[in-house]
């Protein structure tokens, strides 16, 4: 536990550094002061890290991490409010503040005080670390970490079913090859990797084929030596003389041994790929079709172990295998009684196929089971005591999350703030991410692409789930088993690094609250209104989030009573919550990074460009126009802006400099798409553009708009919305006016003839093509040229009848998708021979397409089935609605 607060140091030490750079102009008199504190805390940090990576159960660094957190929060509030303050008086004049010139002087002194104060505080612990008692750790280190290994160790519960999954195993362990082979099972904690290694064990199949067969527990924190002497135990008498041997030589002495054997050992919970590295070397390939078997939480492991053969990943329980677990674990057997069966299905559907989360559950059910009250209350808080159960769910949660490196610790956290139903969209998640300051810069990788590594390494650790990927294999949304949540959520709490606030009463919540100054982060995921109707504040509080189901107008008394209350927020995500009316107080929190709202406004007035820090810009509107007033060219650190409506963009006062970060625009206008506007944006990589389209194309293809676009050489991702059904677009430009580097393309209410489809056909590197409502039109598509690149097509209603094509058309397709497309009368028959295609989607067609695309299935797996070693995994056709 200790080591976070290194994480937090070391994030808000940078994090401090870059905002002083980037605000030096407002740092003013006490820039000496903010200088000499970076520099202690970067002593400090060292100081935290040494000692945390030896030992993180201990009394006095959990004290001094505690410590170390409340004075780099000082530091940064100082820095802040400093920061903040500067800035209201300079904008006394233009804004309004009404700023008085005495209480800003004071202000002022006080927190150059502060930071004088917090300065000396961190040199203090650090010349004081030996009175601390720290240097004792040193000879405590080695028994300390024998007790921690003991505790630690905490076997998985018996899990009810998994034949197959027993027979996929089964059959990978007695394969054909005669060369060793390793052989790996992967999931996330809880799952039941190591009952099914077991049951694989004992299978009578194996007992046959491997008489050698040993079980050997690896886990986090293991003895070389210990596990050579368990192995050779198994099945060799253990001497004296074998005791006292080295690793090195018990290394020898297990390969001698196994030289001469079939042998199956099976390795449970191998944390990393440098414990394979430490182990592999005890077992010889002697060419008698010897297996290893490894169970890990992280796929990078089972990669590293075998390149050649895939992970087993194991899924969650089945339904009706869950049902059986809880059953046999409160009944001793597989029946329930009737009366109790409703509460046993909410039970099961938060329990949501966790073998861990089941069992759990069953203890708790275990003493009352004839009590239909018991399983009522029960299945109201099933998540409240899954995450109770100190011993069997923390425990194996904790020690995934000791074992991550601390750069993931504040991201895995973080998910705690979504409610628990909330499949989160990536590209929100990566934002959030970097404007809380949890994503370093590293090399010459974006903070974007740095945050999707950390997501991928979260999901190969098994504690993150995915829910879609692209066609390009990145993670489009994810989730986290409510398990996980309750974890991160009691952390979280824990390190103040989020506070959620579940259920308010106003009644009781200021005596519960008395004050909010330690929170950080807040999170209102249900009774939003009632809680702003309260009024609270908090001086501290940095993010202030809601992902709540249920939208609420906020009435106009209450506009600005968020900005008001929470001075010094650096992320706003309110999407839930509808502004009437721009909240002018909104202006003066110029730390802020991140903003996603709603609202029924027409304009963002000018005064927002004050806002310099900020990274994201997320405006929902209800208005079909948006016009920003504000010179965004000033805010340099802008990197994405979204907005749902046709959106102005204003003109760069003066010469202005190119944003280098900016990466997505997305909706903008027509008439904003000047040359002069995409000059300024060298790195967008994301372009979404919605308006009067035939405007700006001519019929011979000529195009202001695209003589601009072909300038953003970085450009993956482009949108084309035409908000004027009735003037379709005449053509489209030639192939040579699109990006180079264009991955995705999406058309909407173009109306455009099919074959204006060969240009699209010829752009060398587009994947993804959607085509959106009403974007062709016309009878007949005869597909001409080939989409060499096209992975996904997407098209949505049209008037389409006729569509030819063949397997040539589409190289490499891999999923289509049809929405709506009602008079379509068949998929063309020579889809089938697309060798990648795996997916056909039919939304609202008919039944004619329907049957198409069933025969193309039965084809498709009849050929599946007829090729050897296919690394084709079937073929899936979704047809809505399903009596078709």
């Amino acid at each position: 536990m200790a080591n976070v607060p290194d994480a937090a140091v070391g994030f808000l030490l940078e994090n401090l550094k870059q905002f002083v750079e980037y605000n030096s102009n407002l740092i003013g008199g006490v820039n000496k002061n903010v200088t000499k504190l970076c520099q202690d805390l970067d002593t400090l940090k060292a100081f935290i890290k040494q000692y945390t990576e030896r030992q993180s159960n201990n009394e006095i660094l959990e004290k001094l991490a505690n410590e170390v957190r409340i004075v780099v929060h000082e530091a940064e509030d100082a820095i802040e409010t400093y920061i903040y303050c500067e800035s209201s008086q300079k904008s006394r004049n233009t804004i309004g503040r009404g700023f008085h010139i005495f209480d800003y002087v004071s202000d002022l002194r006080k927190v150059g005080k502060q930071i004088e104060e917090v300065s000396a505080k961190v040199s203090n612990f650090y010349q004081n670390k030996a009175h601390l008692g720290l240097e004792a750790l040193r000879s405590e280190e080695s028994s300390a970490r024998s007790e921690k290994k003991k505790a630690l160790v905490v076997e998985e519960d018996n899990v009810v079913g998994f034949e197959d999954e027993a027979k996929k195993v089964i059959e990978l362990l007695t394969g054909e090859s005669e060369q060793l082979e390793v052989i790996s099972i992967i999931g996330m904690l809880g799952l039941g990797k190591t009952t099914l290694a077991k049951k694989v064990l004992n299978d009578p199949k194996i007992e046959y084929e491997f008489y050698t067969r040993v079980f050997v527990n690896v886990s986090q924190e293991y003895e070389r030596k210990e596990v050579f002497l368990n192995i050779l135990g198994a099945f060799t008498q253990l001497t004296p003389e074998i005791t006292i041997m080295d690793d090195v030589r018990l290394a020898q002495v297990l390969r001698d041994q196994l030289k001469t054997r079939k042998y199956l050992i099976v390795m449970d919970d191998v944390w990393t790929t440098d414990a394979w590295d430490d182990l592999k070397v005890a077992f010889p390939n002697n060419n008698k079709r010897s297996r290893v078997l490894i169970t890990s939480r992280n796929n990078p492991v089972a990669i590293y172990a075998n390149r050649k053969i895939d992970p087993h990943q194991l899924r969650f329980l089945y339904r009706d295998e869950s049902r059986e677990l809880l059953r046999r674990k409160v009944f001793g057997q597989n029946s329930c009684p009737e009366v109790l069966e409703e509460y046993e299905l909410r039970i099961l559907e938060k329990c949501d196929g966790l073998p861990l989360a089941i069992v759990v559950v069953a203890g708790i059910l275990l003493n009352h089971r004839d009590r239909t009250d018991w399983w009522k209350k029960v299945a109201d808080g099933v998540n409240d005591y899954v995450a109770r159960d100190q011993s069997q769910s923390n425990e194996l949660i904790r020690l995934s999350f000791n074992h991550m490196p601390y750069r993931l610790k504040p991201c895995f956290l973080y998910f705690g703030v979504f409610r628990e139903d909330f499949e989160i969209p990536v590209w929100k998640l990566v934002r959030l991410w970097i404007a809380e300051g949890f994503i370093q810069r590293d090399g010459d990788m974006t903070l974007e692409d740095i945050a999707e590594d950390s997501l991928e390494d979260l999901v190969d650790r098994n504690l993150v789930m995915v829910g879609k990927r692209r066609s390009n294999g990145q993670i489009k949304t994810c989730r986290i088993h409510d398990t996980l949540r309750d974890f991160c959520k009691k952390e979280a709490m824990k390190e103040n690094l989020f506070q959620e606030i579940k259920k308010f009463n106003p009644i009781t919540f200021l005596s519960e609250h008395p004050t909010l100054d330690t929170y950080r982060r807040l999170c209102i995921n249900s009774n939003v209104l009632d809680y702003v109707t309260a009024k609270p504040s908090g001086q501290r509080v940095r993010s202030f989030l809601s992902f709540a189901k249920e939208e609420v107008t906020l009435p106009l008394d209450l506009i600005s009573s968020i900005p008001k209350a929470f001075r010094l927020l650096r992320v706003l995500d309110v999407r839930s919550i509808i502004f009437t009316r721009f909240p002018s107080d909104l202006l003066y929190l110029v730390l802020l990074k991140y903003v996603a709202i709603s609202c029924n406004f027409k304009v963002l007035p000018e005064k927002m460009a004050n806002l310099r820090n900020m990274q994201t810009l997320i405006i929902e509107t209800s208005s079909r126009i948006l016009d920003i007033k504000a010179d965004i060219w000033k805010m340099a650190l802008l990197r994405h802006l979204h907005t749902n409506a046709s959106t102005c963009l204003p003109k760069g006062k003066g010469e202005c400099s190119p944003n280098v970060n900016l990466q997505t625009l997305s909706t903008i206008s027509p008439e904003s798409c000047t040359r002069e506007l995409f000059e300024r944006t060298p790195k967008l990589k994301k372009l979404g553009i919605c308006g009067k389209l035939a405007n700006v194309i001519q019929p011979n293809g000529d195009s202001t708009l695209f003589e601009s676009i072909i300038q953003l050489e970085q450009l993956e991702n482009l949108k084309l919305m035409n908000d004027d059904i009735t003037y379709k677009l005449p053509a489209l430009p030639h192939e040579n006016n699109f990006p180079r580097k264009l991955t995705r393309l999406t058309l909407l209410n173009t109306l455009l003839e099919w074959k204006y489809m060969s240009i699209l056909g010829k752009l060398e590197n587009l994947e993804v093509l959607k085509l959106k409502d009403n974007a062709f039109q016309g009878e007949l598509w005869q597909t001409d040229g080939v989409f060499r690149r096209l992975k996904v097509l997407h098209i949505g209603s049209t008037n389409l009848v006729l569509w030819k094509a063949s397997a040539n058309n589409f190289p490499i397709l891999t999923s289509l998708f049809l929405r709506h497309c009602n008079r379509l009368e068949a998929v063309p028959h020579g889809l089938a021979d697309v060798s990648s295609l795996q997916s056909i989607d039919l939304y609202c067609t008919n039944a004619s397409v329907a049957s198409s695309a069933r025969k193309i299935q039965l084809l498709k797996l009849k050929m599946q089935a007829q090729e050897k070693n296919s690394k084709n995994s079937g073929f899936f056709l979704s047809v809505y609605p399903p009596d078709q």
